[in-house]
């Protein structure tokens, strides 16, 4: 029989892709008034991985990842992607986005994203919130699953999770 056991907290992180530069500062500024001081922040990076984005943001756009200094509990991930939906909605002109938000959390074993939008191998968490098992950690890396987005695949992402799971480690030993 397994015992139920309190899942470990969870690291936030959210990616965030933009035509406009200029909007992430004060984007980044109203993420942290909702979700806690930013300990992390990835470098530019391009996002040329699909062009389904650009009839409603244009191109060329860019990324830029960031990871929380708050542990998050897991259940409230959905909590999470409903306010940046909100978010990305009220910076929105004409009905078009001008950024994508995506929540997510990391825990030492994998990193899971947030999604409105139901398959396979997502698994409801409620509000209309999907989960999406996006990478695993495995033999002292992040590696991909036959669904995984190719941007989160791309070595800068893994990078990134990588740093930021060396921040929670250090995160979880304080705590």
């Amino acid at each position: 029989m397994s015992i139920p056991q309190p899942p470990k907290p969870a690291k936030l992180v959210i990616s965030i892709f933009l035509k406009d530069k200029d909007l992430i500062n004060s984007l980044t500024e109203e993420l942290s008034e909702k979700f806690g001081n930013i300990d992390i922040i990835s470098d530019w990076m391009p996002f040329d991985y699909t062009s389904y984005y650009e009839p409603e943001m244009g191109s060329p756009l860019f990324r830029r990842m960031l990871s929380f200094a708050n542990l998050i509990e897991q259940t409230g991930l959905s909590h999470i992607k409903l306010e940046t939906n909100k978010l990305e909605l009220k910076l929105s002109e004409c009905e078009k986005r001008r950024v994508n938000i995506d929540p997510g959390y990391l825990l030492l074993e994998r990193f899971v994203l947030a999604t409105g939008k139901n398959f396979t191998h997502r698994i409801y968490i409620g509000n209309k919130i999907y989960a999406d098992l996006t990478l695993i950690y495995t033999k002292g890396d992040f590696k991909t699953l036959p669904w995984t987005y190719p941007d989160y695949a791309d070595k800068p992402v893994i990078t990134f999770l990588n740093k930021v799971r060396n921040q929670y480690i250090n995160d979880l030993k304080a705590g």
